[in-house]
């Protein structure tokens, strides 16, 4: 009976899991469109052209800006733990929003009247540097310290906005620094959030690459003994993982502890299995990021709560419980 219940009941249950979550997120949505300081309600909607064009330039880009960078953003945070095999880090964590952040400020500075997509690619770049050099410093501290590795990617991504911000300072650029941090979506309207499209599209990739990511996070001897090629994978992550967030960085600014929080909450109920879990990773993360922002529009109601302050406070109250959680087990 136990072997009948086994990979059967194990795929009934992610697969259960999947079309709750899914369902739970249509509901959330439903609710994103109707939230804000315009009331919206069905028979507005049937008579009011004004209204309907409301839906159509605000509520469901927003709405669909929220899902995409939720989903974006996990799938980068668990990427980011595998390769560096370490549950305590994301982009967030590793300088990689920093770095990002590093190259906006370069590229208005020197080519202010370069286009998004322009900005975008050099923030990725910049993004792929920062992550470059976090990766090499995390392969110089000790395995059985695996603390020390979030602690050395928080003061790093600290000396990259340090930077930052001293030359935001000096060029009058303050400004643009704090919209870049803040984590909101108040300002997302059709035509100004379509590159989260590609990292949706990028998320959906690695979908196709969990197999390979999850035998790479055993490590790379082990991954090269199994004949995974190691280098290319993990080249292909960092690439991903720079790309979400030069992406997000560019269109609604820092979130911070999403990608760290998400696939932890997930990994302790499914394992460490990509396969299976990251649909669960990009729907939770996805409906949480939702949540927060429905919540940043209701709670000081008709003004907003940027959805990255919110998710800051139960980012940071969930990574508390996971730091002191491991230290009671130890």
């Amino acid at each position: 009976m136990a072997d009948l219940a086994g990979p059967d009941g194990s795929r009934a249950r992610v697969r259960n899991s999947v079309v709750l979550a899914f369902l739970l997120l249509c509901l959330l949505a439903v609710i994103s469109l109707f939230v804000g300081a315009n009331a919206l309600t069905i028979s507005a909607l049937m008579n009011d052209p004004q209204a309907l064009q409301v839906l159509i330039i605000s509520r469901i880009p927003r709405t669909a800006a929220v899902l995409l960078t939720g989903a974006a953003l996990a799938v980068a945070g668990v990427i980011m733990q595998l390769l560096v095999r370490n549950k305590f880090v994301e982009p967030g964590t590793t300088g990689t929003n920093e770095a990002a952040m590093l190259g906006m400020l370069a590229a208005t500075l020197l080519a202010p009247s370069m286009p998004v997509f322009g900005k975008m690619l050099v923030a990725s770049v910049s993004a792929l540097a920062g992550t470059a050099v976090f990766m090499l410093l995390a392969r110089r501290i000790p395995p059985e310290r695996p603390l020390l590795i979030p602690l050395a990617g928080l003061v790093y991504g600290g000396l990259l906005l340090a930077c930052a911000t001293f030359i935001a300072i000096q060029t009058d650029l303050l400004q643009y620094l704090g919209v870049w941090m803040s984590g909101e979506f108040s300002g997302i309207l059709a035509g100004r959030y379509e590159l989260l499209w590609l990292a949706g599209g990028l998320a959906l990739l690695a979908y196709f690459a969990a197999d390979q990511f999850t035998i790479a996070g055993l490590g790379r001897t082990v991954s090269m003994n199994l004949g995974l090629r190691y280098g290319q994978v993990l080249a292909f992550g960092i690439v991903t993982v720079s790309l979400v967030s030069a992406l997000v960085v560019v269109t609604v600014g820092m979130l911070p502890f999403l990608g760290l929080v998400v696939p932890n909450l997930v990994s302790r109920i499914m394992g460490d299995n990509l396969r299976e879990s990251l649909p669960v990773v990009a729907a939770l993360g996805a409906g949480l990021l939702l949540i927060c922002d429905i919540l940043g529009r209701v709670l000081r109601f008709p003004y907003e709560i940027p959805a990255g302050t919110i998710f800051g406070i139960f980012g940071a109250t969930v990574f508390l419980y996971l730091l002191l959680g491991r230290r009671s087990h130890a």
